[in-house]
């Protein structure tokens, strides 16, 4: 099994280390299983991956729809939302304020942004068939058209796991922080993104799948401690195990300062 690092600054993809390995001190990472591979990539990345496919669920897209908003992301900025760019570009997408794209505050909002490329694709005639580089090209018209498709598969394995089209293909590790006050609930984020009632609404398995990837992929920022779902059990070490102690829906905890 090959991992793959999705670093900041990185241009293309190389190996590091067995996804498999957590002998060495927790760190800041997320791993995507495929079939074949794993790709690392950091807690920030993950946490825009589930927004982007969270605004893509809302809007009724498909899972197609994910992988060219992921592989566009991971080209424009390597899926880390930056205030800065190419002339007045600005975020996830690289959108320019002066091109009507919304203003630089908008586009600094992932969700926002999101919407904002998902709305474009939709006015493609054909996005739904054109391959992910062509579709992502139509909406960006980029200087270098063919630059999306180094991205696809790395992009495909993500959109597989957020979108909860395969069991926690997502997991992430983080060393846990001693905390001086109650941690900020994810809930009203997650409703957000998601939709009101996520985690108390029905949930069938898929969905379920979904909603427990989003909060692995932004448990570091709200210091989340487990979360069980589908007969197993993630914590901060970074793996999803069998637990057949859980029970309906999802549950998740969080830190607690002393005394809480």
């Amino acid at each position: 099994m090959v991992v793959v690092l999705l670093g900041a600054a990185a241009i293309g993809a190389r190996v590091i280390k067995s996804a498999l390995d957590h002998t060495n001190p927790i760190v800041s990472e997320c791993t995507v299983m495929s079939a074949t591979t794993g790709y690392v990539i950091d807690q920030q990345q993950a946490a825009n991956a589930a927004t982007i496919t969270a605004v893509a669920l809302q809007l009724g897209l498909p899972d197609h729809a994910v992988t060219i908003a992921l592989a566009t992301a991971f080209q424009e900025s390597k899926l880390h939302n930056i205030s800065y760019g190419d002339r007045d570009s600005v975020g996830l997408f690289q959108q320019r304020p002066s091109q009507g794209w919304g203003t630089p505050a908008q586009l600094l909002d992932p969700r926002y942004a999101a919407a904002a490329f998902f709305r474009a694709l939709a006015r493609i005639p054909d996005w739904r068939t054109d391959s992910v580089t062509d579709a992502a090209q139509a909406v960006q018209r980029s200087s270098d058209p063919q630059a999306y498709a180094r991205w696809e598969s790395m992009a495909r394995a993500l959109a597989i796991a957020t979108t909860g089209e395969t069991a926690a293909g997502l997991t992430c590790q983080y060393q846990s922080t001693r905390l001086t006050k109650p941690a900020p609930s994810p809930v009203p984020t997650l409703d957000r993104e998601l939709g009101s009632g996520s985690l108390s609404g029905a949930l069938t398995t898929r969905r379920g799948w979904v909603v427990a990837t989003w909060l692995v992929a932004h448990a570091e920022p709200f210091h989340i401690t487990s979360i069980t779902f589908g007969a197993q059990r993630w914590t901060p070490k970074g793996t999803w195990r069998p637990d057949t102690a859980t029970g309906p829906g999802i549950q998740f905890t969080q830190a607690a300062p002393p005394g809480a």
